[in-house]
């Protein structure tokens, strides 16, 4: 046992709740608070009460149709002082209660499957994970996104002090960090389905029902490996101000760890211990199978009565302890010692040693802090003892060998399905189905009571069922027992005769040149900032071209073309007609041959089709160009091409035309519209681009006026991620733009902003003397924030 461990006691016991309490937290009004979410569809508020060392239900609240299995606390804003209630559930949904009414406030749908974790963040940032294999970034009554990358349920989720950083843990078996919601890194180790907590802005801990605990770093490494468990791992949480915990298991106990040892192990009298909470007074609050909440404490002001305190272990006492499910190992009844036994003093806190007391066998645990054994039950299932004191089950007046706890729909109370071995399994399952009515394709039911009486351990991994929440018998999901070839990062168009966008052969400006560059680009007219940067309400395109050194490089290109991709005389012609249509501004269409031959140039090898891409690029802002490439048959086809190219290991060169064409597609209706609907697949594809400039010219597409607030996310996400490497002025100032463009006249989006760290990553930009309207645009956007 770890020097100064914590002596804790009972300080209360609450009943309320009429089914399994699956989750905890503590509350931020009253202080001293905690919250409860039970099966039995409710949640409950319970506040302090001193005169009685107790608590007292203050609130009940229901809007679950089905069980409630997860609780965080949202923090307090101007709206809400006292915090808000979120509950997630078993119908898919989170609900979210003030402290003013029974029902909740607003109800978020999303999720395909169970909510089974709620992290909450600043500025009202709430994250959810799901049995669907998602986690999912709330802002208010709106998704904000969608975190994917498990491949199992996720069964916790973390928002860390750190803004942007979320953790998720999965029955997957792996931990994933995200900020700014794209995954940033995976923690491998454990060997089953995962939970959280956080220790600090750098480190959190892990547990699951391997049994094990993990301290990490989130840089990845692991830290430390604590051992002491034998049993599933349901919860853990963290005590005040430092790095030691507590956790709750399958084995019927809960653990406190200081200095990194099992400090204590206090044993309950129900099953499965599925959570806990730690209150700012060091109080450590249990919810169990039993329906029953449990408190205990260090203090003795606060300590439970003498006659309290012996209930509660008479009521352990005459726990049973199934031989088969209780990690007590192998246990011959004939050779165990006597009832003198327990006076021998224990080596360790938790230490549980058997006795046989005639024929029946005791299982007492050491308790360092009471300095005494103290009884925790009678052990049943013995194979070979006598029928009636044994081996024997009692369930609803008979005695079974097994009664097995099963949740066949997924949701409600777990049913019991009594068994004795010399009963035919099949016709067992069949019984157990039709009396409760359920589909008879579940007649899985029969294997696992075979599966299960020949003396394997109950409740080992068995893929057809899920439920989480049944103790030893349930159901447990999913469980079994190259070198880049890239080109320089420069303008495509090499040579002493490359052309330079926004200039003619001659060396002036082409007129509409980006307003973003050059000589062209916004300059304040008097000392006081005016906002001219945004919002911007249409998209900004790449207009500036060469057609002389396009056309150039396309036919010196076209003689190294393999011969079943390269060009006729004809063809070039038709190009350069498009070409000189498109600069001149003419109102004149394209003819399908046209763009049949420009399609086809589009599709020359990686290495050389960059001249082409420059003339598409170009093309697209041409109204039948637009809608003849981006149309409802063609979009997909079109759209594939371009992320092709967009691959991180492919040509920098492409990569720039290929995001340059998107941002023009912009301009068109039917352009618009193939952006948004492939909006998630490009930001995904366009953020791998680490280097260079090429990606922040793709955030002209969040230029765009019609985005939702999802897509607003996805935007701002994007933008936090680069804004963390950018070095370039002009690419900030490239990413400033649709930032106050995004937040404009936009609370959700600016919390979200903010929640990301935006503020805190473009502040420096405040004082930049040169361009000015980088510190400009910087100094209007820390305004709206």
């Amino acid at each position: 046992m770890a020097s100064g461990a914590a002596k804790y006691r009972l300080s209360c016991s609450l009943p309320g709740h009429e089914l399994d309490l699956p989750g905890l937290v503590s509350c931020l009004y009253p202080p001293g608070a905690f919250v409860s979410v039970s099966r039995d569809r409710t949640t409950r508020l319970w506040a302090p009460d001193s005169p009685n060392r107790g608590f007292t239900e203050m609130h009940c609240m229901s809007g679950h149709p089905n069980f409630v299995s997860c609780v965080c606390i949202i923090p307090s804003s101007d709206i809400y002082p006292h915090g808000l209630i979120a509950t997630g559930g078993n119908d898919h949904n989170i609900c979210v209660f003030s402290l003013d009414s029974p029902a909740p406030l607003y109800i978020l749908k999303g999720h395909k499957n169970t909510v089974c974790s709620l992290s909450s963040g600043k500025f009202g940032t709430l994250l959810s994970g799901s049995w669907d294999t998602t986690a999912k970034v709330w802002l208010n009554d709106k998704c904000m996104m969608t975190l994917q990358a498990h491949t199992a349920a996720v069964w916790a989720v973390k928002i860390l002090p750190v803004q942007g950083l979320m953790l998720t843990g999965s029955a997957d078996k792996t931990i994933k960090l995200w900020k700014a919601g794209r995954r940033e890194r995976n923690f491998m180790g454990h060997e089953d389905c995962v939970g959280l907590a956080v220790l600090s802005e750098t480190e959190f801990l892990s547990c699951a029902n391997d049994a094990r605990e993990r301290r990490w770093q989130i840089t990845g490494k692991c830290l430390e490996v604590y051992y002491d468990h034998t049993n599933y791992i349901y919860s853990i949480s963290v005590f005040p101000n430092c790095k030691d915990f507590v956790t709750t298991v399958e084995d019927r106990s809960l653990r406190t760890w200081k200095h990194g040892e099992c400090a204590q192990t206090i044993q309950l009298p129900a099953q499965s211990i599925w959570c806990c909470c730690v209150l700012d007074n060091g109080d450590i609050v249990v919810g169990a199978s039993d329906g029953i909440i449990r408190v205990f404490t260090e203090s003795e002001d606060w300590t439970a009565s003498a006659e309290e305190i012996k209930a509660f272990e008479k009521e352990l006492s005459q726990a049973t302890i199934d031989s088969k499910t209780g990690d007590l190992g192998d246990i011959n009844a004939e050779q165990l010692p006597g009832r003198q036994h327990p006076n021998e003093p224990g080596t360790r806190d938790g230490q549980t040693r058997l006795i046989r007391d005639g024929e029946k066998v005791e299982a007492y645990q050491w308790s360092v802090s009471e300095g005494r054994w103290m009884k925790i039950g009678d052990v049943v299932g013995l194979s070979g003892a006598n029928q009636q004191t044994s081996g024997k089950v009692l369930y609803e007046g008979k005695e079974f060998d097994y009664v097995f706890s099963i949740d066949v729909n997924e949701g409600g109370p777990s049913y019991k399905l009594p068994y004795n071995t010399s009963d035919d399994p099949w016709l067992t399952a069949y019984n157990f189905l039709h009396k409760n009515d359920f589909n008879p394709m579940f007649l899985d039911v029969a294997k696992f009571i075979i599966d299960n009486t020949k003396g394997q351990v109950l409740g080992l991994r068995n893929t057809s069922f899920s439920d989480p929440f049944t103790g030893d018998g349930r159901y447990v999901p999913g469980s079994s027992s190259g070198p880049s070839n890239a080109l320089p990062a420069a303008d495509p168009f090499t040579g002493a005769g490359r052309y330079v966008p926004g200039f003619t052969s001659m060396g002036t400006p082409v007129a509409g040149v980006d307003p973003f560059t050059g000589n062209s680009a916004y300059r304040s007219a008097t000392s006081k900032i005016v906002n001219i940067y945004f919002p911007k309400k249409e998209a900004v395109t790449f207009d500036q071209a060469n057609p002389t050194q396009i056309l150039g490089k396309l036919k010196e290109l076209n003689g190294t073309t393999p011969e079943e991709k390269k060009l006729t005389e004809d063809d070039l012609i038709l190009l350069e007609k498009i070409l000189s249509l498109i600069c001149n501004n003419s109102s004149e269409k394209p003819a399908a041959q046209q763009l049949q031959i420009l399609w086809k140039a589009t599709n020359w090898p990686e290495d050389i089709v960059f001249p082409a891409l420059d003339i598409l690029r170009l093309s697209n802002k041409h109204p039948s160009v637009n809608e003849n490439f981006c149309n409802e048959k063609e979009g997909a086809l079109f759209i594939s091409h371009l992320l092709n190219l967009l691959n991180p290991k492919g040509k920098p060169a492409n990569q720039l035309l290929a995001l340059r064409t998107f941002c023009n597609c912009l301009v068109g209706q039917a352009g618009q519209k193939l952006m948004m609907l492939q909006r998630e697949s490009l930001m995904s594809q366009a953020i791998e681009l680490k280097s260079g400039s090429n990606i922040h010219i793709a955030l002209a597409t969040c230029f765009h006026k019609d985005h939702n607030i999802e897509g607003k996310a996805q935007c701002l996400s994007v933008i936090s991620t680069v804004l963390e490497v950018v070095q370039d002025l002009e690419a900030t100032f490239r990413l400033l733009v649709p930032l106050g463009t995004l937040i404009s006249d936009d609370s959700n989006a600016v919390q979200l902003a903010k929640s990301l760290g935006v503020d805190a990553q473009i502040r420096k930009y405040a004082s930049v003397t040169e361009p000015a309207e980088v510190s400009e645009c910087c100094r209007l956007t820390l305004n709206l924030l």
